[in-house]
């Protein structure tokens, strides 16, 4: 079973920066993506980020484009969410994703990181 471990969210004021880091628990090559939703308190949830564990195919929702940057770390089995610029409409509860070889979906999501974002 497959663990995804979530930390580094907290409250920051607008224009301010945090970075989340998700850890998984077997190793990435079981792995081909990994990824970021978001759910604000009244909201659906909605997609964020999402990367290959190789580094590659970078996608981004077009709210978080040129402010939030997704990365790897082979070696540590982590994947980041840097967030820069923030605003209170980023203020949501952050949820890890990863997709297993084979699939096409996200099967396995963390249990989520508060991020809050003050004006």
């Amino acid at each position: 079973q497959v663990q995804l471990v979530e930390s580094g969210g907290g409250l920051v004021q607008a224009g301010g920066s945090l970075r989340v880091s998700c850890a998984a628990s077997v190793r990435t090559s079981s792995l081909t993506r990994m990824g970021w939703f978001r759910q604000a308190p009244g909201k659906e949830r909605e997609f964020v980020a999402a990367i290959n564990w190789t580094g590659g195919n970078i996608n981004y929702a077009d709210s978080v484009k040129g402010r939030f940057t997704i990365a790897t770390d082979k070696a540590k089995n982590t994947v980041y969410l840097q967030m820069n610029s923030l605003k209170p409409e980023d203020t949501a509860v952050y949820y890890c994703v990863a997709r297993p070889a084979g699939r096409e979906v996200y099967v396995y999501w963390g249990q989520g990181t508060q991020v809050t974002v003050s004006s």
